[in-house]
């Protein structure tokens, strides 16, 4: 259980469930105002911390720096809202709907109440001032706390033991203030980035294909044939004899036979190249444009009058 001078330790501490899961951080304490000891929690959850839910703190414990609850993530967010009024008080009503949503018997939660009740007026007069300075509920605080039904008020962290000192517990709610303030006040900025891949596929197909055409070829090839050419000599000592040698007046034939030469034609098959494919890669730049997501942090003041800060100062055990 925690008790009030843990106050200052659970206050903008997160706190855990009994998993291991961060549930949130720890925003307001309130008090019974009939026993005197913290009996809530609520705690911000949600985005930016835009929702505050209520856990009961009796069973709780505080481990190192954070406030560890026996109660599921899942179940603290599913909590029913509650409305606390302005003096920062929950009501019977709305207590009794928490205690069921968490399954605590609501008539033994009454009957420690009015145990605890029983024992510190017996113990005399003087005890509830007593227990107003040392921080717990104040003997104004205890006074008219019991509702038609017998049932109990609950007030913010300090409103009850403020009421029932001279002064005691507001130097106690200064030093927690001053504590919450030394919180994480961070916020995690993320952002999306864009990661980009390639990927191989089929863009097209070559092939090699081999056919017959016919074409003119023309080349130049010299080539000769005979003609006849009369030579007349004259009769010389030398052939004298040689034409001398037929009749003297006679007819007579000489044939001779012409050749000529005329182009012959033939083909023959020869190789002359081999051919073949292959294929090469060439890189180049090709521009991608994509869109993500980034996340942005802005800072927000709210300024409050004169008296909404006098208002708040009556409001101080919820700080």
């Amino acid at each position: 259980m925690i008790t009030r001078e843990e106050i200052a330790n659970v206050l903008d501490q997160p706190v855990y469930d009994g998993d291991g899961n961060k549930i949130g951080d720890a925003k307001h304490v309130f008090f019974d105002d009939m026993t005197g000891r913290p009996e809530w929690v609520s705690v911000k959850t949600g985005m930016f911390g835009s929702t505050e839910s209520f856990v009961p703190i009796r069973d709780a414990a505080l481990v190192q720096d954070h406030l560890e609850v026996p109660y599921g993530k899942d179940q603290v967010k599913g909590a029913p809202s509650v409305d606390v009024d302005a003096g920062g008080h929950l009501s019977e009503t709305e207590e009794h709907r928490l205690y069921d949503y968490y399954g605590i018997n609501w008539d033994s939660v009454l009957s420690e109440a009015e145990r605890t009740d029983d024992d510190r007026f017996a113990a005399g007069p003087g005890t509830a001032g007593a227990a107003g300075a040392a921080g717990a509920a104040g003997a104004a605080g205890l006074a008219g706390t019991r509702g038609e039904a017998g049932g109990k008020d609950l007030r913010g962290a300090g409103a009850g033991g403020t009421a029932g000192t001279a002064g005691g517990m507001t130097g106690r709610q200064d030093a927690m203030e001053r504590e919450a303030m030394r919180g994480d006040q961070a916020m995690t900025r993320s952002e999306e980035q864009m990661h980009i891949g390639v990927e191989r596929h089929e863009s097209g197909r070559a092939r090699l294909r081999k056919y017959v055409v016919t074409e003119e070829v023309q080349q130049t090839v010299p080539v000769t044939h005979e003609e006849v050419r009369v030579v007349r000599e004259p009769i010389t000592d030398a052939n004298r004899d040689e034409a001398m040698a037929g009749p003297e007046i006679s007819e007579a034939e000489h044939e001779v036979t012409l050749h000529a030469e005329r182009p012959v034609v033939e083909t023959e098959t020869v190789p002359v190249e081999r051919v073949r494919m292959t294929t090469e890669e060439l890189t180049e730049n090709e521009t991608v444009r994509g869109q993500v997501r980034k996340e942005r942090i802005e800072a927000e003041t709210e300024s409050f009058t004169e008296d909404e800060m006098r208002q708040g100062d009556k409001r101080r055990g919820r700080e």
